[in-house]
């Protein structure tokens, strides 16, 4: 089996926090770049990649993978030696794939409804509850730090530190001093800069 990811980025987009995975990980992959303001991921070529009109994609060996939690959980497992996914039987393992799952599934859900002011709807209705309950959870995680999971940085990490700077960079969500100190830790490690030059360089 060949490791080798073909990778459909848009920059700036949320699959900036995908390449900094890759880049973690210390991945074979190519970049297929998409251009958001010109509509490109709409068209037929796209489109028969990933139906959704999304990104992140990732394919490999034949295999799309979609959603961004998904994306993350897939290629961290994809190379278990670069440590960022703890292994099935890790005391970790469980709230690795909670909080992995939770973004998706909870906490983006919630932030959109907060930036439409939505009003909560029943809880026996909603998947999630509420903006503040799950805000709530995500700040009393985050005091567990400097990481998710405590001292040991994983995946998770990239997915939550890139969209908490997109988030809070839209003032959708309150960047508190533990949240700013959280995304900075993120945005400092090296392959979070080499990421970056690497997308400078393409917006060049």
């Amino acid at each position: 089996m060949t490791r080798h990811v073909h990778f459909y980025h848009a920059n700036p987009s949320r699959s900036s926090g995908a390449r900094i995975l890759l880049e973690e990980l210390g991945a074979d992959y190519t970049v297929h770049l998409l251009d958001l303001k010109q509509g490109e991921q709409r068209q037929a070529a796209y489109l028969a990649v990933n139906p959704l009109g999304k990104v992140p994609a990732i394919v490999h060996d034949g295999a799309l993978v979609t959603e961004q939690p998904a994306v993350y959980l897939y290629l961290a497992d994809l190379y278990p030696e670069a440590g960022l996914a703890p292994a099935i039987g890790d005391p970790l393992r469980g709230p690795y794939l909670r909080w992995m799952v939770l973004y998706g599934s909870s906490f983006e859900p919630a932030v959109v409804d907060k930036a439409y002011k939505r009003e909560a709807v029943a809880p026996s209705t909603s998947p999630y509850g509420d903006f503040d309950t799950v805000f709530a959870a995500l700040c009393a995680q985050l005091e567990k730090g400097p990481w998710m999971l405590g001292e040991r940085f994983t995946a998770v990490d990239v997915l939550w530190g890139t969209a908490l700077r997109w988030i809070t960079g839209f003032g959708l969500v309150e960047a508190t001093p533990k949240i700013k100190d959280y995304i900075a830790r993120v945005n400092a490690r090296p392959a979070a800069q080499r990421a970056a030059e690497l997308d400078a360089a393409l917006a060049a």
